[in-house]
C-alpha cells in the first residue's frame, strides 16, 4: 500500500454548505481547519493531531440558521475522504481501540473499518451547549462520519462531568483508534477478513 494512495480529497457543495477537505492518513498531525464552527475546528484538530493525520478543511455553511448542516456535512465529507483514502481496505489492521482521559472524563472508542456502518453513542453530555456549540451535534457528526466512512464505531463514556472534557476525550480517542485501525499491516496480502473482502 503506497502512502501516495492513502489520501482523500472531497469537495462537497450543497445549497446549505460548501466544504473542501483533504485527508492524508500518513501524516504528522498537521492541520489547517476553518469550518465556521469554532468548537468543531477544535475537535477536528484534536482528531487529526492525536491520529497523526494531516487534515485541511475549508468550509462555510448556513450557520445563521444553526450549525447543524455544517457539522453533519463535515462528517459526510470526512467519512468520504477516509473511505477514498482506504480504497478496498486491503493491507490495514482494520480494528482500533483507545481510551483517553481528559481530567475527570474518560472515554473509550472502539472501531472496525468494516464497510458495515454502525454507530453506538454511549456518551451522556450534561450540557446542551459548550459555548455556542450544540453538544447534540457531536452525535450527528459521528453518525455521518461512520456512515460515509464505512465504520462500525462504538463510543463509551466511563465517567465525566465537564461537557468540553467529555467531547475532547472522545475526539482524541477517535483519532488514536483510527490511527491504529488504518495502520498498514505488513503480514496482510489483502483485506483482514476470512471472506477475503470487506
Amino acid at each position: 500500500m503506497s502512502p501516495k494512495t492513502r489520501r482523500g480529497e472531497i469537495q462537497r457543495r450543497t445549497k446549505e454548505t460548501d466544504i473542501k477537505l483533504a485527508l492524508s492518513l500518513d501524516g504528522q498531525g498537521k492541520t489547517s481547519i476553518n469550518t465556521g464552527v469554532g468548537f468543531m475546528d477544535h475537535m477536528l484538530t484534536l482528531l487529526a493531531v492525536h491520529g497523526f493525520f494531516d487534515l485541511e478543511i475549508s468550509a462555510s455553511g448556513d450557520t445563521e440558521v444553526d450549525d447543524h448542516h455544517t457539522v453533519e456535512d463535515l462528517g459526510i465529507a470526512l467519512g468520504q475522504a477516509l473511505s477514498q483514502s482506504l480504497g478496498d481496505l486491503a493491507g490495514i489492521a482494520r480494528y482500533g481501540a483507545a481510551a483517553v482521559p481528559m481530567d475527570e472524563a474518560l472515554v473509550r472508542v472502539t472501531l472496525d473499518c468494516s464497510n458495515r456502518p454502525f454507530l453506538h453513542y454511549g456518551i451522556t453530555v450534561p450540557d446542551a451547549k459548550v459555548g455556542s456549540f450544540d453538544t447534540a451535534l457531536a452525535k450527528e457528526f459521528l453518525r455521518a462520519f461512520s456512515l460515509h466512512g464505512g465504520l462500525t464505531l462504538h463510543l463509551e463514556m466511563a465517567h465525566g462531568e465537564n461537557s468540553h472534557h467529555i467531547l475532547e476525550a472522545a475526539f482524541k480517542a477517535l483519532g488514536r483508534a483510527l490511527d491504529q485501525a488504518t495502520r498498514p499491516e505488513q503480514r496482510l496480502r489483502g483485506a483482514l477478513s476470512s471472506k477475503g473482502s470487506l
